[in-house]
């Protein structure tokens, strides 16, 4: 039996290569997430303990904390007074420390080099021999004066600079000018990433991110025969609570365990599309051996009345699903292999720069392309197998074709009906209650929604198809009548054809639905919020304007009106919340704030504006005192001056006086800055408001139309990598419709002998075939659109209170490509079934059983 399975799998290569490409991609993505994510997590994790050799104990500061009653407490970082204790400390041999923030270098044309999250600025600390060891430079030396910086190499080829000539360097205060004292090389996560990194003399880099004499970080080094441990005993008791020392090796190992997480979202991202993707592909390999087995029958029979029992039959049909599933795992581990390393060239050619490294295959990523190869195919042919130990040897030889009785149908739509009910009311509960609790409640119904459709296709094919056939025969003749017909002949296997398709366009149009609704919300926000002509903040939002932006953009000529947002808390009855601060003069010009009582002007007074749902919550009206407590621990009362429409996203549920929040706040973080200028918005002013600002590269001045295209350029990117991944499980549907139209032609031989014998031309063949493929596609797409459709109504409905003005908005352009597309595929598919049944020698095709 095992011989004859291998024969039957040598004998149907053409049938089973669709099953084995379905099998192939699904296990391709799998490994190859797998390759790619052990290969980068090994080089990260390289990398992180490579930038801790020769620490012995790292220690980190986190600032100043808070008491119980919101006072802030202890030292801003590590002093140089306990920089000096661990130093005397017997068996340290060296002590550096360290401070960081953003740092942007500007091109010869002022335009930001590298990524602004990435862009990092540091403090250059020589510990022995006047050398930092953390940097190799390859021209100059580090910066030994307070006008000199020094640049990772990378961002000195990309700006063309050279030892000794001047850079424009920007942190969040006005752009300055360095002269460059030297370029190194790093393995500088930053940089690595595509970033930047500029060294400054340690005094300047405590005074541009903390302050002077304060460190964020302390690196020591042990003499020999001092280990870490017993170092960092003796550092720990010279701390105070808001530091923390740990030894190098378990910083890295932290670190590592770290990237790992970080890697893991990206992986089970992959993964859950490789699923999807393998889950489709279930239908064309269930569909495969159906057809197989069917069209079998009589050799199986005959298997059967020479000796073969039940179990032999079955085995015979597992054995070849195993033949098959072991070669479409093998062929997708080393397509994974391939894949992983496009990946990483991908990544490469978008400026990230990974670090190096041979690839890892790790033996666990093997066993799993194997086993998912392996089960995914065996448990797809199951049902067939076991259809296939229940033919009776004499009642198969005398039938070709066994239909599903009415019995067993009647069964399966009892059944998928109280599946898909059951799913159903799960999404509506998850609407009901809301939440993420409510979008888990969802996700379970959506999934059972999906299986119950499945079960029920074959009873929804008959109508559905039905509906369209007077329209087909109308439009296309005997072609377009013949096509519907053939395409409910047989429900089971128009059914599982069509089950493909709608899942990828489920959640396609679940997605559109959704990604197109959010965008518009968020350009509604933009149009009718926001007055302000520009928005001036850091790029790639990298960190906190300094207040001399402000300053500097109010003194301006052509500036009319300017807005500091100031970002604070402050305590209220004990808990801390968000406050926004602004210029009470002018905020009114800037934002469309619907005040529903009181004034804006009374922020002028001292007194505070309240967002609706935060007033009702805590029952305040205007006129209600509050009792404050600020960043520096002084108290006040304050009165509520106004009750506003809430502006998620723009203001904070409490807005005072941007002066108030300066005289109680060390720091003032500005995230951003409004502005309106004379004459209303234009190029011209635009440049206005960059000069202004002396064309610093680390600022961004965005227009209105730039913000929307902010926001509306992440959904869309968002949706289109999920459209890409997406769209393997839409290639594994194509490939499915082509296994069912070849296989029908294979059957209906005869059928189609006679046909052509009775005056059916070639070209009507074709059509008749291309028509089923479309009607097939149509009715998945249709069905894959209305379900999309109502669980983006679902989720909706639960962002709905989060989202101001949220409003169901359906992409019909998107939904008509979607459909457009379904009937393309149907098409394309059709196309070697449609010419080989159009060859088809007539007398021949007659004469064959």
């Amino acid at each position: 039996m095992f011989r004859t399975a291998l024969r039957n799998v040598l004998a149907h290569k053409a049938r089973l290569l669709m099953t084995v490409l379905a099998v192939t991609l699904g296990v391709a993505f799998v490994s190859g997430t797998l390759v790619f994510t052990d290969t980068l997590k090994k080089s990260l994790s390289g990398q992180s303990a490579k930038s801790y050799e020769g620490i012995a104990v790292s220690v980190t500061s986190y600032g100043q904390g808070r008491n119980e009653q919101g006072e802030k407490e202890g030292e801003p970082g590590l002093g140089q007074q306990t920089l000096d204790k661990i130093k005397a400390l017997p068996g340290v041999d060296t002590v550096s420390g360290r401070v960081s923030g953003f740092a942007g270098v500007g091109d010869e044309n002022g335009k930001l080099i590298g990524s602004g999250w990435s862009n990092q600025g540091a403090n250059y600390t020589p510990v022995k021999d006047g050398k930092d060891p953390r940097y190799a430079f390859a021209q100059g030396a580090g910066p030994a004066k307070a006008d000199e910086v020094a640049l990772d190499k990378a961002t000195a080829d990309k700006g063309n600079y050279k030892v000794g000539d001047k850079v424009r360097v920007a942190t969040n205060g006005p752009v300055k000018e360095y002269s460059l004292a030297g370029v190194f090389t790093t393995e500088d996560g930053a940089v690595q990433a595509g970033g930047s990194l500029v060294l400054f003399e340690t005094k300047v880099a405590q005074e541009l991110y903390l302050k002077p004499g304060y460190f964020q970080e302390l690196s020591v080094a042990a003499k020999n025969g001092t280990s870490a441990d017993k170092l960092l005993a003796d550092i720990k008791p010279l701390l105070d609570k808001n530091a923390k020392a740990q030894t190098g090796a378990a910083l890295a190992a932290e670190q590592a365990k770290q990237i790992e997480k970080g890697l893991s979202n990206l992986s089970t991202m992959l993964l859950v599309f490789a699923g999807i993707s393998l889950f489709v592909g279930i239908f064309l390999i269930y569909n495969t051996f159906t057809m197989l087995v069917t069209q079998r029958t009589k050799e199986l029979a005959l298997l059967r009345a020479v000796g073969a029992n039940r179990g032999q039959v079955m085995r015979s049909v597992l054995t070849e699903a195993l033949v098959v599933g072991f070669l479409s795992a093998a062929v997708g581990l080393v397509s994974g292999v391939g894949l992983a390393i496009g990946i990483r060239s991908v990544i490469g050619s978008l400026g990230a720069k990974l670090p190096g490294g041979a690839l890892v295959i790790a033996p666990g990523t093997v066993t799993a392309a194997l086993v998912i190869g392996v089960v995914v195919t065996t448990v797809a042919a199951l049902v067939p197998a076991w259809r296939t130990g229940r033919i009776a040897p004499v009642a198969a030889m005398g039938s070709a074709h066994l239909p599903a009785t009415s019995k067993s149908l009647l069964v399966r739509n009892i059944l998928g009906s109280i599946i898909s009910l059951g799913g159903i009311g799960l999404v509506f509960l998850g609407v009901s209650t809301g939440g993420n609790s409510g979008r888990m409640t969802m996700g379970a119904g959506a999934f059972f929604m999906l299986i119950g459709m499945i079960v029920l296709l074959p009873l929804l094919s008959k109508p559905v198809i039905g509906a369209v056939r007077p329209l087909l025969q109308k439009l296309f003749g005997i072609p377009g009548k013949l096509a519907s017909q053939n395409a409910v002949r047989n429900p089971r296997r128009t059914a599982v054809t069509a089950a493909s398709l709608a899942i990828g366009l489920t959640l396609v149009t679940t997605l559109s639905v959704l990604g197109i609704t959010v965008g518009k919300v968020v350009d509604r926000m933009s149009t009718e919020k926001l007055k302000a002509d520009y928005r001036v903040s850091m790029s790639s939002d990298a960190g906190s304007l300094d207040k001399s932006v402000a300053e500097t953009l109010s003194k301006a000529p052509g500036i009319k009106a300017v807005s500091p947002q100031t970002a604070g808390y402050f305590l209220v009855d004990g808990d801390f919340r968000a406050a926004s601060g602004v210029n009470p003069a002018t905020i009114g010009q800037l934002l469309n704030v619907e005040v529903l009582s009181g004034s804006l002007d009374s922020l002028g007074k001292g007194e505070v504006a309240v967002a609706e749902k935060t007033a009702k919550k805590q029952k305040f009206t205007v006129g209600t005192p509050i009792k404050l407590k600020y960043d520096d621990g002084q108290e006040a009362s304050v009165k509520v001056g106004a009750i506003y429409k809430d502006m998620e996203g723009l203001l904070s549920p409490y807005v005072i006086d941007n002066k108030i929040l300066a005289e109680h706040s060390e720091e003032m973080y500005i995230p951003e800055v409004y502005v309106n200028v004379d004459g209303g918005a234009s190029k011209a002013a635009q440049q206005k408001v960059v000069d202004a600002l002396g064309k610093n590269p680390a600022i961004t001045v965005a227009t209105q139309q730039d913000m929307r295209n902010e926001m509306g350029g992440m959904i869309n990117t968002m949706l289109n990598i999920m459209y890409g991944l997406l769209g393997m499980a839409l290639i594994i549907s194509v490939l499915g419709v082509v296994n069912t139209l070849a296989m029908s032609v294979f059957e209906r031989t005869q059928e189609i002998g006679m046909l052509r014998a009775i005056g059916l031309d070639r070209g009507r063949v074709k059509n008749m075939i291309r028509l089923e493929a479309v009607v097939i596609s149509l009715f998945g797409a249709v069905l894959g659109v209305a379900i999309g459709v109502f669980l983006a109504w679902a989720v909706g409905t639960t962002i709905a209170k989060s989202m101001p003005n949220y409003e169901l908005i359906l992409p019909w352009d998107r939904i008509g490509i979607f459909l457009l597309l379904a009937a393309v595929v149907g098409v394309l598919a059709a196309m070697w079934p449609a010419r080989s049944a159009a060859r088809l020698n007539m007398l021949t095709a007659i004469k064959t059983e």
